[in-house]
């Protein structure tokens, strides 16, 4: 745990409310501007543009973009430069001519995908682990942040008749309360975006009734979140018959959205369920439409299904080119996960292309003593942490498995950070170490970077020790 997470996680409720607070308003400065409510009437005309008008959109950014990648873009252009010396005469104009991008060559140089004529010093930098355990380094310009950031708001909020002036609140990954704590409140208040951000580590039941009523106290209007952690809440609500929480709509994202949860979230609280899809490397993005098809986002990036020998089911990789952050471009980028497209036509009148498929990353849930489900542990490896790939395996009740690939400069204390973050989350496990070479694949070429190995009687063991401290006076 960072000095920084130290300090918060001692301050005061108050203090740590006027934390997130100014981070809050921070993040709206770079995000939104008096041009967002134009930039979000022009993607929602988008909506409705007919193919011919959205290809020849495309063309044009697309134009621009390979042309600034290949002239600007130092990884690009040296790449360009090496094909022809080995006598490629393949022209850089064609998105088919690119070589497919793979996150190894992103995480190990990703100053090298930002233009020569911008500032990183003056940039947005944003620093994810996604879901595999990798970490990544992105920077944006502010146009950048805006232009993303109103399609949000086009498309995961005002299709869902909410927006971001709404009060809302969501189930993340972020440690905003101790996970050691054991009385309310479990979340944070950010004035900023007008967001209640909720820990999703303390869901068990003897303390979701205190959600419950956080967000009767915020007057919150729709939730957003993972949709293992919705889920978690849901069948709270569902299973104490609540009819006191209206929300006007649910939003799920990171986690792909099972039709069990979507069905027990939607009768829970009575209002609708919609998945969404995207990464932070901006290079994909879709949302559901109230037909439950996944619209993908054109002007956001452009989507190949790759096929795969190794497959017969006609899932392909998705490998992504971003139309966004022509700054930082990510063209022809593998981004891990596989589905299928469709050429058909949806009912609800959108224009958009749709996802019929996607077979993402389904990170098992981890169980532990008390009862608690943990529906996602990336966050552990944020943070520069040198560390090439990761995977966390619960071996049983008590015992975590953590096999890594080392970086340069992986050291002990790498080791003692990785343990105490996992401690956080999950309490007073065992964290054992196992250097590998490589994380094993599935057979689809990809690694599930959570993994659950605990037995129907242990499980059954994890939910007998919620019993009991439900029970507990």
């Amino acid at each position: 745990m960072s000095i920084s997470l130290q300090i918060y996680h001692h301050l005061p409720s108050w203090a740590r409310n006027l934390a997130a607070s100014v981070h809050g308003h921070k993040l709206r400065r770079w995000r939104y501007d008096a041009r967002t409510e134009k930039l979000v009437e022009e993607i929602l005309e988008r909506d409705c543009w007919s193919e011919k008008q959205w290809n020849e959109w495309r063309e044009e950014h697309l134009s621009f973009l390979l042309h600034r990648a290949a002239t600007k873009v130092p990884f690009y252009r040296d790449a360009w430069a090496r094909r022809r010396r080995n006598g490629d005469k393949a022209s850089w104009e064609y998105l088919e001519n690119w070589e497919v991008l793979e996150k190894k060559s992103l995480r190990e140089n990703p100053r090298a995908f930002v233009a020569d004529d911008c500032r990183i010093s003056k940039m947005y930098h944003s620093h994810t682990s996604g879901t595999t355990g990798t970490s990544l380094d992105l920077w944006l310009t502010r146009e950048t942040v805006r232009e993303w950031y109103a399609m949000f708001e086009a498309r995961w909020r005002y299709w869902y008749g909410v927006s971001r002036r709404d009060r809302w609140a969501i189930l993340g990954g972020q440690l905003v309360t101790p996970v050691k704590q054991n009385k309310p409140p479990f979340w944070v208040w950010n004035s900023g975006l007008n967001q209640l951000y909720m820990s999703s580590y303390h869901l068990s039941p003897d303390l979701i009734d205190h959600y419950f009523e956080a967000l009767k106290k915020y007057r919150v209007q729709y939730l957003w979140g993972y949709s293992s952690a919705l889920y978690s809440l849901a069948k709270e609500v569902a299973g104490q018959k609540r009819s006191d929480i209206r929300l006007k709509a649910i939003i799920t994202n990171a986690e792909p959205l099972l039709s069990h949860q979507r069905e027990t979230i939607e009768a829970g609280f009575n209002c609708p369920v919609r998945e969404t899809y995207g990464m932070a490397e901006m290079v994909a993005a879709a949302s559901e439409c109230d037909h439950r098809r996944l619209h993908q986002w054109p002007d956001a990036g452009i989507i190949e299904a790759l096929a795969s020998r190794e497959r017969a089911d006609g899932f392909g990789d998705f490998i992504c080119t971003g139309l966004v952050n022509a700054d930082m471009p990510l063209i022809r980028y593998r981004v891990g996960d596989c589905g299928t497209l469709s050429e058909e036509a949806c009912g609800c009148g959108k224009k958009l292309p749709v996802i019929e498929k996607i077979e993402g990353r389904s990170d098992d849930v981890l169980y532990t003593t008390d009862g608690r489900q943990i529906g996602r542990l990336d966050p552990v490896f944020k943070n520069d942490l040198p560390i090439a790939e990761a995977q966390i395996i619960q071996k049983s009740l008590e015992q975590i498995l953590v096999r890594y690939v080392p970086a340069h400069n992986f050291n002990d204390r790498t080791t003692d950070v990785l343990t105490e973050r996992i401690r956080d989350r999950m309490g007073e496990v065992r964290v054992n170490f196992e250097e590998v070479s490589e994380i094993p694949r599935t057979n689809n070429g990809k690694f599930r970077a959570v993994i659950c190995k605990l037995s129907a009687e242990e499980r059954a063991l994890s939910h007998e020790g919620k019993r009991r401290k439900k029970m507990a006076p």
